[in-house]
């Protein structure tokens, strides 16, 4: 086992999805469990997010939540550890800041933000930290390609694309995973 790295989580706090993402949000806080690492995320008792965390909780992991002080009264009892911010820009900053690789689960504007705001501050920063995307039922197609084609374009750098990685399966996200773990 490697030494402990901080897995950032950004996913979806709704209650009513598919069955389908509550699994790939279990295997993913299991896997994350299982290897010693710590889950940092938006520690909420919610969604996918209370989901990851349980099952990271449940499998020997740690789990940190960077939660905004108007969601405090949201906050989940399976934080070991516990950040407070201002407001939801900070929580994203002291995100990205910790994290030492990130993974996208299906998720809806705040996690669409939250992927690209660490995309782009890893493209600024210099950061070579890499982005996991997972794409189940192609949620993500259409960011991807955006993505993709602004990369191309005469407004980005081409080399964006070199920080992400994309997962169509639950069982890939735990093959990328295994493959970043040895690299990060």
């Amino acid at each position: 086992m490697s030494e402990m790295k901080n897995i950032v989580v950004y996913c979806s706090s709704r209650e009513d999805i598919s069955q389908s993402y509550k699994d790939c949000a279990r295997l993913l806080g299991e896997w994350i469990g299982k290897q010693g690492h710590k889950l940092v995320y938006g520690g909420v008792h919610a969604g996918l997010m209370s989901i990851t965390a349980q099952a990271v909780h449940d499998n020997g992991g740690k789990v940190l939540g960077v939660v905004p002080e108007m969601f405090m009264y949201r906050s989940s009892h399976l934080n070991d550890e516990l950040i407070a911010t201002e407001n939801l820009n900070d929580r994203k900053a002291v995100m990205i800041e910790t994290g030492d690789v990130y993974v996208v689960l299906p998720g809806g504007i705040g996690t669409l933000d939250e992927w690209v705001a660490t995309l782009s501050h890893n493209v600024v920063s210099g950061s070579s930290k890499k982005l996991l995307i997972v794409n189940l039922d192609g949620v993500f197609d259409y960011q991807w390609k955006q993505i993709a084609e602004t990369a191309s374009s005469p407004f980005a750098n081409g080399d964006v694309m070199k920080l992400m990685v994309e997962a169509k399966s639950a069982d890939e996200m735990i093959a990328q995973l295994e493959q970043l773990q040895n690299k990060i």
